[in-house]
């Protein structure tokens, strides 16, 4: 398996994770994520064994553990929010490290880093094993409407097309010797960004009036035609079927 240009954040290793419809993987990240979702924060162990599942998905799926640790950055936010919870709520307060805090602001961001935690890296399997063509593919099989379809397939093509534009706006501005500081960098690329979104509008409309020219009707050519076999579903959702039941047993303890 070898990637492209147009891989994003795809891993190109084999796996069989790598080899799975991609479906059947996105169905999986959906049933885990409402497992995840569904247990009551105060039962520890569940969260624990979806770590361990999702763990056990990384190393299966070849991924390299100091690139799943670099694109759990896009959590930052989130861990941020979670960390000033228990300062920022209301309601009785308990002892924490010799910090008075608030309880349910405790048991709140610890609801939002276990279960925000486990989605992301989650995510992060899906998309470093499935390319984004074959995401789009997968979403087509599972029916999501065409004109959708038809969006994202372009956003894809062309998201590097408008990153490289903003490259080169960039290196045309300090080639030209531009010294404006931190604030004039930062108005110089809103002003670059109004720019950019009018190029890439009048280059949207450039690519539709050829594709009406082409026979375009209104409807893509379909990505794919096979579909998932019985065996190929019962092996990608395992993992979602055990998290589910993990999820049942989480709730019925915490009754």
């Amino acid at each position: 398996m070898t990637a492209s240009a147009g891989d994003g954040l795809l891993v190109a290793v084999d796996s069989r994770i790598h080899r799975l419809p991609a479906q059947v993987k996105i169905v999986a990240l959906f049933l885990f994520v409402l497992a995840v979702v569904a247990t009551p924060a105060a039962v520890v162990w569940a969260f624990a064994l979806y770590a361990v599942l999702l763990v056990g998905c990384v190393v299966l799926a070849k991924l390299p553990p100091a690139t799943v640790m670099r694109r759990m950055a896009v959590e930052t936010p989130f861990i941020v929010f979670a960390l000033l919870l228990p300062f920022v709520a209301t309601g009785p307060q308990i002892e924490v490290l010799g910090l008075s805090v608030s309880e349910s602001g405790v048991f709140g961001a610890w609801n939002v880093l276990a279960k925000g935690t486990l989605g992301v890296v989650a995510a992060i399997v899906l998309s470093a094993t499935t390319a984004p063509r074959e995401l789009l593919a997968g979403l087509e099989r599972l029916r999501l409407p065409s004109t959708l379809i038809a969006i994202l397939s372009f956003m894809v093509r062309y998201l590097s097309v408008v990153s490289d534009d903003l490259h080169r706006m960039r290196i045309a501005r300090e080639s030209r010797g531009y010294t404006g500081g931190r604030a004039g960098h930062l108005k110089a690329v809103a002003a670059g960004v109004g720019a950019l979104f009018v190029r890439s509008f009048e280059r949207g409309e450039r690519v539709h009036l050829a594709m009406q020219a082409r026979g375009y009707t209104g409807r893509m050519p379909q990505l794919t035609h096979s579909g998932a076999t019985r065996n190929q579903w019962l092996e990608g959702l395992a993992i979602s079927l055990t998290a589910f039941a993990i999820a049942v047993a989480a709730r019925v303890v915490g009754l």
